[in-house]
């Protein structure tokens, strides 16, 4: 008995201090701890940017079948926005866990003043393209006309204020790198309990502010993610992290953006390749009706919440796997690895035996209508069924990333999505007549694939030589 509460009290007080951000070495002492140390605020983190959908997708299920199909439609579209935003996050992330590993703390800094500015600039474009063709992307992605009518201004904010989606991901990665994660973590929940509280207000109107709809959801959501990013800015000014800058500091540098560039580009094309491969999914489930595409649509948000979790494994993975070659150790950065995944698959056969059981009653908390909740509890226990795969391949692709060696990641995911994925879904869904059910098998088998072919690609221990 003893033994129990002396267990209880040594997890409850690595659980206090991995919240705080005391504990930031991890390039020495137990493996285990310091994944724990990382991974805590890293799924706390990840499960409050899975909120974010999880909310909307809450108030929105009120407005109707349409309204619902409107936030899948445009997130698929935004997925491509998460690309770039991620992919640039991975090579933040990967040089900046690298020069802390070295001791080069100016360097990391640097680092994270030219991810901001290249972040900016390419926030700018996008926005351009989301405020003036939001009715084209709705129609390109096979929105009927009222549909269109009733929620591209949904599509318009938030494509058009996507620079605070950018900023959140990459200020984040800088904090992930550096092995601040509770930081990170504190933000989002400052960034989550603001768009709770505005939600309600702009979707249905409270006080002096007019019911939006739909396209309060997204001015909610805007909202409460540039707050996050002021947070953010707030704390690298004033240095209440490991990685301060100045204003003095946002000058360009050719040669470390150019780096940056560098290892980004395989990180942000394997996220392309992935998440287009998704928006190519949302257009087949279109073909099924709005209906099915609404009960698909929550059952992806439902599924985010607990793949951001370990995603939010991943990423510890991907931190001790950049500092520890830093540090000159790759064996620490292998054995890291491996206990992660451990971990991680442990987590996702809970979770994917929750889904199998109570798939209905989770997706009628969102809607009422009998389709809806017939094809959401479908996707959701299929999609499910593989997770035990996604919890090895997610740490095992991230690792990759995290020793800065993006482009084998790249190719698997070009091989599983697009050679595989798409024309199985396609084939499936359509030609032999399965319907949505076609789909949902192409996630999961694409998922597994990615799996097995990641840990092949791994044990050859190549990413071990790359340097950033």
């Amino acid at each position: 008995m003893n033994q129990y509460k002396s267990a209880l009290h040594r997890i409850f007080t690595y659980f206090k201090t991995a919240i705080t951000g005391q504990e930031q070495e991890f390039t020495s002492g137990s493996i285990r701890k310091a994944i724990f140390m990382l991974s805590v605020p890293m799924v706390l983190e990840m499960m409050m940017e899975s909120v974010f959908f999880l909310v909307d997708a809450y108030f929105v299920s009120s407005l109707g079948a349409n309204a619902i199909a409107t936030v899948g439609l445009t997130e698929s579209v935004l997925t491509l926005v998460y690309a770039v935003a991620i992919g640039l996050s991975m090579g933040v992330t990967a040089i900046v866990a690298r020069r802390v590993g070295e001791q080069d703390i100016t360097g990391a800094s640097q680092a994270a003043i030219q991810s901001i500015l290249l972040g900016i600039v390419l926030a700018l474009g996008i926005s351009a393209i989301g405020i003036l063709f939001p009715k084209e992307i709705l129609s390109m992605m096979g929105a009927e006309a009222d549909l269109i009518e009733s929620g591209y201004r949904y599509t318009q904010v938030l494509l058009g204020g996507n620079v605070t989606i950018m900023l959140l991901f990459l200020i984040n990665a800088v904090f992930r790198g550096a092995g601040d994660a509770s930081v990170a973590m504190r933000v989002l929940i400052f960034s989550n309990v603001l768009n709770i509280i505005l939600d309600p207000i702009f979707i249905f109107g409270i006080g002096p502010v007019p019911a939006f709809g739909v396209e309060g959801a997204a001015i909610a959501t805007t909202i409460g993610r540039g707050s996050a990013v002021i947070f953010q800015l707030l704390i690298l000014f004033y240095g209440w992290s490991k990685i301060k800058v100045t204003l003095r500091d946002f000058v360009f540098r050719i040669e470390i953006m150019m780096n940056l560039i560098k290892v980004s580009l395989g990180g942000i094309g394997q996220f392309i390749i992935g998440t287009s491969s998704w928006v190519f999914l949302m257009r087949i489930m279109a073909e099924f009706g709005s209906e099915v595409l609404a009960g698909y649509t929550i059952a992806i948000r439902v599924l985010m919440f607990t793949l951001m979790p370990s995603w939010g494994m991943s990423n510890a993975a991907a931190t001790l796997v950049g500092q520890n070659l830093g540090a000159s150790k790759p064996d620490r950065a292998e054995k890291s690895v491996w206990k992660t995944g451990k971990y991680n698959a442990y987590f996702m056969v809970a979770v994917s035996l929750f889904y199998l059981i109570f798939a209905e009653l989770i997706i009628q908390i969102f809607s009422e209508e009998p389709k809806i909740i017939e094809y959401g509890a479908l996707s959701l226990r299929v999609i499910a069924a593989g997770y035990v795969f996604y919890a090895y391949g997610m740490v095992i692709i991230q690792s990759f990333n995290g020793a800065g060696d993006t482009r084998t990641p790249t190719i698997i995911n070009f091989f599983c999505f697009w050679i595989f994925q798409l024309p199985f879904a396609y084939f499936a869904a359509l030609v032999l007549d399965w319907g949505a059910m076609g789909v949902f098998l192409a996630i999961t088998a694409a998922e597994i694939l990615i799996a097995v072919i990641g840990i092949i690609w791994f044990k050859k221990g190549k990413w071990k030589e790359v340097k950033v």
